[in-house]
């Protein structure tokens, strides 16, 4: 698959239910839609679904049909449900029930009164099976599940009936009602549609509609121990619920004229299924199985992890439900399956952030320097702006003394060319406050590492200006140390070490594409004093280094922050290019 350009095919997905969403650009389900509602069909209503199973967490993936089925329905004036797909029970959680609802809201979106469940409809599917049954178009089929795969066939050879397909209307009845009772062990029956083992669609070739699984579920309990198929369940949970337009990615394209099998032999509302392309990012899975693998085995900390694609794990590494809306509204909707490179989403979130996230300073590799010539005692405010896009967040004051943290990186004893950070004899400004020059250096007498920098400072620039007109060519943070704060910062990396883990053309696995420096923990990070009392999800830029994001095991006595992305963007200037050649 090769990256997708969403320059070239970008529409909007949605804004929040309620919120005030900008008018959508046209794309091929909008445009449906404006049929349908031009026509008459439906009544000219207008009801979406997003029917997640709750067997994991949600991932940036499901965001996009989030997106696009709550964003629909909103610009239209129509409904979205949020039902759980919940028939079968030995994978299906509570937890995930919990965090998926969770991970909706967070999104910015509201299903009002229309939360459902497709165990809420366990009664009404068995009732239209036994209809199919006695209308002869459903079997009890005594074939195992290994049988029932080779009896299907290949894309070029049809498949074989089952023995039991021809079984009496009566017999299947008893059957069917015997196995919902108890009577059988697990895969010693399925209830089979009876369609057509021929057809040049593998999905006609008598699928199976039911099969036995004692299993306790999350909601009935042990009242079932037979439970529907997705593909028996789905289309009849649209109908049920009465919605008009099905929209589900490609997969399922293929699954289509079994769904409106079902739905014509039962004579029921009929929706329409519209499929498009789904989510594929670079350096990412986005597959349950794969994620759900990186968590059991302990690649990873939990589903929430800053390095899951989970909504979960992205809320705690700092992303904000408004840079992923706009990055779901970026990429569009497609009836062809690409990649979307991952630094388009890094780009949204950028982008978000640098517009309301305040600037804070912050030293994670700490260096001491010394002003020789400030006086001991002395402390300072010098004022800082606590975010140049938004005047409106104005300032704070941040300390200043004699004793100083620099970042390690911003200072080099014998600097390579095109260096223009502190090095001995150089003058640098200190960010809000004055210009020092580097007299001299300690150093650790068994290592030889400079562990101190002396220097001395000019009154008279403070503020950051110098009276007399001398430039500077570099300028750096600093931390008071007298009043810094000291911290764990963790510092995430992709996942991932190539753009398609465990890519398709060489059979790797995954897992060997797991990227080994994918997170650094830093303790004794120095941050400025306003962060000694830092929410829990409060997000900051620290100037130079990047975003952060205030993470759950953060504590008064130790804060922890991860960080969310760096300062650099890629994509922006490729945006930037783009747009000046088309001009």
């Amino acid at each position: 698959m090769k990256p997708s350009r969403p320059e070239l095919e970008s529409s909007e997905a949605g804004a929040p239910v309620g919120g005030a969403a900008p008018r959508p650009a046209s794309n091929f389900i909008r445009d449906i839609i404006l049929e349908d509602i031009r026509t008459g069909r439906f009544g000219g209503r207008v009801h979406t679904r997003f029917p997640p199973e709750p067997n994991g967490y949600l991932h940036i993936g499901h965001a996009k049909s989030i997106c696009l089925n709550f964003g629909l329905a909103a610009e239209f004036g129509g409904k979205c449900n949020l039902r759980f797909d919940d028939t079968n029970p030995t994978k299906e959680e509570s937890e995930y029930v919990e965090s998926i609802i969770r991970d909706v809201r967070w999104l910015g979106f509201d299903w009002e009164d229309r939360l459902y469940y497709a165990s809420d409809y366990f009664d009404q599917l068995y009732e239209w099976a036994v209809q199919l049954i006695k209308a002869g178009k459903a079997y009890v089929c005594d074939l195992s599940p290994e049988e029932i795969r080779a009896y299907r066939g290949t894309l070029t050879e049809p498949g074989r009936e089952s023995p039991y397909r021809n079984r009496s209307v009566e017999e299947n009845l008893a059957l069917f009602e015997r196995m919902r009772a108890g009577e059988f062990p697990n895969g010693a029956r399925t209830l089979r549609a009876k369609i057509d083992m021929a057809s040049p669609n593998l999905n006609l070739r008598d699928p199976v509609m039911y099969r036995i699984l004692h299993a306790e579920h999350h909601r009935t309990g042990n009242t079932w121990c037979i439970y529907p198929m997705y593909d028996w369940a789905h289309g009849q949970s649209d109908s049920i619920e009465g919605i008009t337009h099905s929209i589900c990615t490609l997969e399922f394209e293929d699954h289509r004229p079994l769904y409106d099998w079902f739905l014509d032999q039962l004579g029921i509302h009929h929706p329409q299924q519209i499929e498009f392309d789904r989510l594929n990012l670079t350096y990412t899975v986005l597959s349950k199985r794969k994620l759900a693998t990186l968590v059991e085995r302990g690649y990873v900390r939990g589903w929430d992890d800053p390095r899951m694609p989970t909504l979960a794990g992205l809320r705690r590494r700092g992303y904000t439900p408004e840079a992923i809306r706009n990055f779901c509204a970026r990429i569009g909707v497609s009836k062809t399956n690409g990649i979307v490179e991952l630094g388009l989403l890094e780009h949204c979130l950028r982008e978000d952030l640098n517009k309301r996230a305040p600037r804070v300073m912050a030293v994670l590799r700490p260096l001491k320097l010394v002003i020789e010539n400030y006086p001991d005692g002395v402390v300072e405010e010098m004022e800082a702006i606590n975010n140049p896009e938004d005047p409106s967040m104005g300032t704070r004051k941040v300390p200043f003394s004699r004793v100083l943290y620099i970042e390690r990186d911003d200072f080099r004893e014998d600097p390579p060319p095109q260096y223009y950070r502190l090095a001995p004899g150089r003058e640098v400004r200190l960010r809000y406050a004055y210009f020092v020059k580097c007299t001299g250096v300690i150093k650790d007498e068994r290592t030889g590492e400079v562990v101190e920098i002396r220097c001395t400072y000019d009154p008279a620039t403070r503020g950051g200006n110098a009276p007399d007109g001398r430039k500077v060519k570099a300028t750096i943070h600093w931390v008071s140390a007298a009043h810094a704060v000291e911290a764990e910062v963790r510092l995430y990396d992709q996942l991932f070490t190539r753009p398609i883990p465990g890519g398709e053309e060489d059979g790797r696995d995954f897992l060997a594409d797991l990227n080994p420096n994918s997170l650094e923990v830093i303790t004794g990070a120095r941050l400025e004093p306003s962060l000694r009392a830092a929410e829990v999800g409060s997000r900051y830029q620290f100037e130079r280094l990047g975003y952060f994001c205030v993470d759950p095991d953060s504590t008064p006595e130790l804060p922890v922050f991860n960080r969310t992305v760096a300062l650099k963007d890629t994509w922006a200037k490729i945006e930037k290019a783009l747009k000046a050649r088309q001009e």
